[in-house]
């Protein structure tokens, strides 16, 4: 997937299943970089963008994948387009998709209290192994050893999408210029994949990103400017 992935399991079990229950997650994980990974000559997606497999053909996973993020133009106003480079990449959804249903199924398999964190991308439930709600710092934009805030609870979906670790990647869909004005956006809320979408939207969109996560039902965030300015939501659930 491009990036550090790492899995905290707190949950008191024997060792062989956390073992086990860790291996299937990054089972998983392997399994959707091979299939969505943009920079596989074989994945599904290339496959798919070449033309060479048609959509009614590929696997459940990826036409659920393309449902979503068409949703998704949708409701961003065209601004999360899976084709904003000219081909296809679903990556700005995927990533988040992808550890929300590695998430959920260590929940449904007994592991209630675990962290999984996919650069920055990642959901928490439960509590650490220090019995308490878990600490998610949200990397400052300019400092890779210090964070601009932290986060608290039992049961996030934290997405984070910004320039300062692969340059100004987010493209603007509508000029096709890299997005200006919004150095970092997280976003924060139930389910990651969604999460992950919209803080790349929000990051596409430069300053109007802005007020267009105010008015977002259901999700908050904090965004950090080009020019410095950190500002969130009112209820963000920032560690005291």
């Amino acid at each position: 997937m491009g990036t550090a992935i790492s899995l905290d399991l707190a949950d008191d079990l024997p060792p062989t299943e956390l073992h086990t229950l860790a291996e299937e997650v990054f089972d998983w994980l392997r399994a959707v970089d091979a299939r969505f990974s943009t920079y596989r000559p074989d994945s599904e997606v290339c496959r798919v963008d070449r033309g060479e497999l048609p959509l009614p053909e590929a696997s459940p996973q990826l036409r659920e994948v393309l449902a979503c993020c068409a949703d998704l133009w949708r409701d961003t106003d065209g601004f999360f387009d899976a084709y904003a480079i000219g081909g296809l990449d679903p990556s700005g959804y995927v990533k988040g998709w992808a550890v929300q249903v590695a998430s959920d199924r260590l929940l449904a398999a007994g592991a209630s209290n675990h962290c999984l964190n996919a650069g920055g991308d990642l959901r928490v439930r439960g509590h650490s192994s220090a019995g308490r709600p878990w600490r998610i710092g949200i990397r400052h934009p300019w400092d890779a050893t210090a964070t601009c805030l932290v986060l608290t609870g039992t049961d996030l979906a934290v997405a984070t999408s910004g320039c300062y670790e692969r340059g100004p990647h987010v493209r603007d869909p509508r000029t096709g210029r890299p997005a200006r004005g919004l150095r970092s956006v997280t976003v924060v809320g139930a389910d990651l994949g969604p999460a992950d979408a919209y803080a790349t939207a929000a990051v596409a969109m430069g300053p109007a990103g802005i007020g267009w996560l105010d008015r977002l039902a259901g999700y908050r965030h904090a965004v950090v400017t080009d020019d410095g300015r950190c500002l969130h939501s009112t209820d963000l659930p920032l560690a005291g």
